[in-house]
């Protein structure tokens, strides 16, 4: 499935900037098994975090841990600007993955 084809049947994870702390729901079932849905979804979810917050990238268990898909997205996202930071925070109980991302 493309980018595109995501965008177009899939709920967006939020429609408005968050100028506070939040968590980015990426463990639904339409997450399992497509980690590249789960970068594309948690770039929009930083997108949409003001600067001096936080997100919490909540992702699905089948896709393994967030260190072998997600961070060198992140890492390319943050590029040479430097603006965010992030952290593995733990293992839900349900089998998903926690990373705290940090946008400056």
């Amino acid at each position: 499935m493309t980018a595109t084809e995501h965008s177009a049947d899939a709920t967006a994870v939020t429609d408005e900037t968050h100028d506070n702390s939040w968590s980015a729901n990426l463990e639904g079932p339409e997450h399992a098994g497509d980690p590249d849905r789960v970068v594309e979804e948690a770039l929009d979810a930083i997108a949409h975090t003001a600067p001096g917050n936080h997100v919490n990238l909540v992702t699905h268990g089948d896709n393994g841990h967030p260190e072998t898909y997600l961070y060198d997205a992140l890492a390319a996202a943050d590029g040479d600007a430097g603006d965010l930071e992030w952290e593995y925070v733990e293992r839900c109980g349900c089998g998903g993955h926690v990373v705290r991302v940090f946008v400056e």
